[in-house]
């Protein structure tokens, strides 16, 4: 399931022009999430991919762009589908990048053949937006896969979403031991999280809380 491509984008991988795609489903539920619809594969925005369709357009676009991006949602809940799309595409020798939440180890082994640059956001456990018992669980398994990227060596962008009423502490601890776990020299981006109007979060009672005021 998709929602759809953007063919030149600007603002997905830091300094890169890119292609990039859409993908539908996620297995976290975080308040601040501005394509929640997207994530809970919402009819309204999410339909079968037009693969030749999009093949075709990767292929016009090659000249001008220096990835293939691929969002979401989660594009790991699709792994094996993705890592059949993701071969396709390396065909036209084109680097691919992946923005994941990282939380499905055995799902990047999948399609880490095919990766040249992963994305993904050092979310506080807390942010998650699931029940506190597994929230562990998902962190672990979120270290688990920064060392796969780790040791295959693939570049790595560090996004830390930012909110309000939360310890600076807090977010040095997680970020550092993000740190130990990812390759050497990896991107780390703070993201201070926006509210209504320039977002459609979740949890809007939690974004009024915690993120910050536009302007």
């Amino acid at each position: 399931m998709t929602a759809g491509w953007k063919p030149l984008s600007m603002v997905d991988v830091k300094g890169a022009v890119t292609f990039t795609l859409w993908l539908c489903g996620c297995n976290l539920k975080c308040p601040f999430c501005h394509n929640w619809r997207l994530a809970e594969s919402d009819r309204s925005v999410c339909g079968p991919l037009q693969e030749e369709a999009l093949l075709g357009e990767i292929k016009s676009s090659l000249s001008l762009i220096d990835y293939v991006h691929i969002t979401g949602g989660e594009p790991l809940v699709q792994a094996p589908a993705l890592a059949v799309l993701l071969g396709k595409i390396k065909k036209y020798q084109v680097k691919i990048s992946v923005n994941s939440n990282l939380t499905l180890p055995s799902s990047l082994k999948l399609v880490l053949p095919y990766l040249d640059h992963v994305a993904t956001d050092v979310k506080l456990p807390e942010f998650y937006g699931v029940d506190e018992t597994i929230r562990a669980v998902l962190f672990r398994s979120f270290l688990q896969s920064l060392d796969i990227l780790k040791e295959a060596g693939i570049a790595l962008e560090l996004r830390v979403p930012y909110a309000r009423g939360f310890p600076e502490s807090r977010y040095q601890e997680v970020l550092t031991v993000a740190l130990e776990h990812s390759p050497k020299h990896s991107t780390v981006i703070w993201n201070k999280l926006l509210g209504p109007p320039l977002t459609d979060p979740r949890d809007k009672a939690w974004c009024e809380e915690h993120c910050f005021k536009a302007g």
